[in-house]
């Protein structure tokens, strides 16, 4: 398997990097796809080619030698959402699977399998339920519209034959970007708080995990949808208390009230009030194995 070739689209965001170093570290060729042409580079074994699927545009090169791509492209969620902003959102994540499919089977290039980001935000907002994969709904929300299109268009591969892997992804814990430092600063400066309730459930992965379940998905060929989170989720105000605890700094502040947020951030406060439990046990009983099941462990490692 090693010295074959990848694919990645998005592989300048934060998971994308710590997916090239790790496929560099074990002896992939790294292709990778970027809408920003200062970002390309051309080494031995990691070379960039300029895509712009809002264009319909792509470097046809970058399928040289390919047989897995790994889809990460799509614009950030975690932005206002505005008409113009959502439209983005949506789009970004489907043009870039219909250009890769229509330029895969334009050219008949020999891809056996694409495994693609997906999201957690699939399920719908409950206290309650513990999310499988299995789960069907039909909640038309902003975030449950994006994700089943955004598999919708993952689908499309089966019709070339191509085997297809949906990763919904939770919470990425890393120590540089995303969501942790945005957590862990206000904690840090003492104003730290719970949002909302702080009785919403969130379903978290450390970053090395999840680059570990990409490889193992690819390594082991799997086709599907499987949840790429920690086996323990846990409620927003646990996650805000073992921020604190490793820190070793204290939380003075009430929880900071849901129509706040709401007026702060609007529509999109969603994405840190909606609660989804999510489940871990397909992936595990495959026999995937974390490094970094409870979150104490993956905070004191990351902080």
């Amino acid at each position: 398997m090693m010295s074959d070739t990848i694919l990645i689209t998005g592989a300048t965001g934060l998971v994308g990097k710590a997916l090239v170093k790790k496929c560099l570290s074990i002896g992939f060729n790294v292709h990778y796809l970027t809408t920003c042409k200062t970002k390309i580079s051309s080494k031995k074994n990691y070379k960039g080619f300029y895509w712009n699927p809002q264009l319909n545009k792509i470097d046809v090169r970058c399928f040289e030698g390919v047989s897995v791509v790994i889809n990460l492209a799509g614009s950030s969620i975690a932005q206002r959402w505005t008409k113009a902003s959502k439209s983005i959102i949506l789009s970004s994540r489907k043009n870039a699977l219909e250009l890769l499919h229509s330029t895969i089977d334009t050219h008949k290039f020999p891809i056996k399998q694409v495994i693609s980001a997906s999201a957690i935000g699939i399920y719908p907002d409950s206290k309650t339920r513990y999310y499988k994969e299995d789960f069907q709904g039909t909640d038309a929300s902003f975030l449950r519209t994006v994700v089943r299109s955004w598999e919708g268009a993952l689908k499309s591969f089966k019709s070339l034959g191509i085997k297809t892997t949906a990763l919904r992804i939770g919470i990425v814990l890393d120590a540089n970007e995303g969501a942790l430092p945005k957590i862990s600063g206000p904690i840090k400066g003492y104003i730290g708080s719970a949002l909302g309730s702080g009785e919403q459930w969130q379903s978290w992965i450390h970053i090395d995990d999840l680059v570990s379940l990409f490889l193992f998905v690819l390594e082991s060929n799997l086709d599907g949808v499987f949840n790429a989170v920690a086996p323990n989720p846990v409620q927003q105000k646990d996650f805000v208390k073992s921020v604190a605890k490793a820190l070793n700094r204290p939380l003075f502040f009430p929880n900071i009230p849901e129509f706040v947020l709401n007026f702060v951030f609007g529509e999109m406060s969603a994405i840190v009030l909606e609660s989804q439990r999510v489940s871990a046990q397909n992936i595990q009983n495959l026999g995937f194995q974390y490094k970094y099941h409870e979150l104490d462990t993956a905070l004191d490692h990351l902080l």
